[in-house]
Formats: C-alpha cells, sequence, structure tokens
C-alpha cells in the first residue's frame, strides 16, 4: 500500500508543473465551470496513458528520431498559438458565458491535442515511466507493474479534479476584471509556450 500511495504522489507531482494543459484549464475551468475542465484534464490524461503505453512499447525509439521531434514540436506549436489566441480574444466573454457551456468534445480533444503534442511530455515519459518500468521488471513482475502504473495514473486524475475545481470556484470568487486579467494571463502564457515549441522545431532544421 506505501509503495502504491508513492506513486499516486509520483502522479500528482508529475502533473503539478505549471504548462500548456495547467494554464488552459484554468481557464476553461473560469468560463464554463467544473465539467468542462475536468474534460479538457482527461484528454490531457489520455494523451500521458497513450505515452505510457508507446514507452511500455518500445515505440518511444520512433517518436525520438529529429523528423518526428520537428514534427511534433511544430504541431504543438500550432496547437498552442491557435488556443492562445482564441483564448486571448474570448477572455472578454467571461460573463455572457453560462458555467458549463460550450462542447464537452471540444474540451477533451483540446487537452489531448496540447498533451500529445508536447515532445516535453514524450521526454517526460520515457525518463519518468521508462525508469518505473526499469525498477519494476527487474525487481517485480507484470502485475507490479499494472499496480504501480495505476498509482500513476489515479494521481492524475486527482490531480485533474483538484485543478478543475480550483478554477470553477475562480468565477465566484474573484471579480470579473480579475477573471478576465486571469485568463489573458493564461492565453499569454500558451502563445509562450507555443513560441518556444517553435523555436525548438526552428532550431532542429537549421
Amino acid at each position: 500500500m506505501n509503495v502504491f500511495l508513492g506513486y499516486i504522489f509520483l502522479g500528482l507531482s508529475l502533473a503539478a508543473p505549471i504548462g500548456p494543459v495547467n494554464a488552459a484549464q484554468m481557464d476553461k475551468g473560469i468560463k464554463s465551470g467544473f465539467f468542462q475542465a475536468w474534460l479538457l484534464g482527461l484528454g490531457a490524461l489520455s494523451a500521458d496513458i497513450v505515452y505510457m503505453l508507446t514507452v511500455y512499447l518500445g515505440v518511444v525509439r520512433f517518436l525520438e528520431t529529429p523528423y518526428m521531434q520537428s514534427f511534433l514540436w511544430l504541431f504543438g506549436f500550432f496547437v498552442l498559438m491557435y488556443s492562445g489566441i482564441e483564448t486571448i480574444m474570448n477572455s472578454g466573454k467571461i460573463v455572457m458565458e453560462n458555467r458549463g457551456s460550450g462542447s464537452g468534445f471540444k474540451s477533451f480533444s483540446t487537452g489531448f491535442l496540447m498533451s500529445i503534442s508536447n515532445p516535453l511530455t514524450i521526454l517526460f515519459w520515457l525518463g519518468i515511466y521508462g525508469s518505473v518500468l526499469a525498477k519494476t521488471a527487474s525487481t517485480y513482475g507484470t502485475g507490479e507493474l499494472i499496480i504501480n502504473s495505476f498509482g500513476i495514473i489515479t494521481g492524475l486524475i486527482i490531480w485533474d479534479i483538484v485543478m478543475a475545481a480550483i478554477s470553477s470556484s475562480f468565477r465566484k470568487l474573484l471579480t470579473t476584471r480579475l477573471l478576465i486579467f486571469i485568463s489573458f494571463i493564461s492565453g499569454a502564457s500558451l502563445i509562450g509556450f507555443g513560441l518556444f515549441f517553435g523555436y525548438q522545431a526552428l532550431k532542429l532544421f537549421l
């Protein structure tokens, strides 16, 4: 049980650093409420699970090729730039939107695309989950690996729920002007991440 709780904490630690998904989830919660923010985080979680399976199956070697890395950096650049610009353009519409409004599929797919198009996610899971695989394979068996993996996923799910709850609560606690400002900052941070991704893609081409 202590080992399982340790892997839950690892999942929480993996999800906690501020990145594109957390920024987008905060904005989604402020604008559309808990459910839409939760779906966005669930989309990102689905992408994380895809990468966990990718590392487990050994396909990550294909993703490490320069061609695939440049494609992923560029894809991430376009996804984040689009999301950031859309967030800034809609930052003034917080008052007009109803809580829970918007397409659930769009929220889910936004989270999935943001996470799946992030090359840092690949390196993240290669380093973290790769070490979990190595340790478990050398010490235990497949059953323990499944349990440990489920612990990591549980931690990610908990963080998703916490972020959705915090961001949706902001709408009740903060003034409209401050909510618009937070939404604007979220959009600007997404654009910042997008520019970083574009720079990384450019370095691979040069």
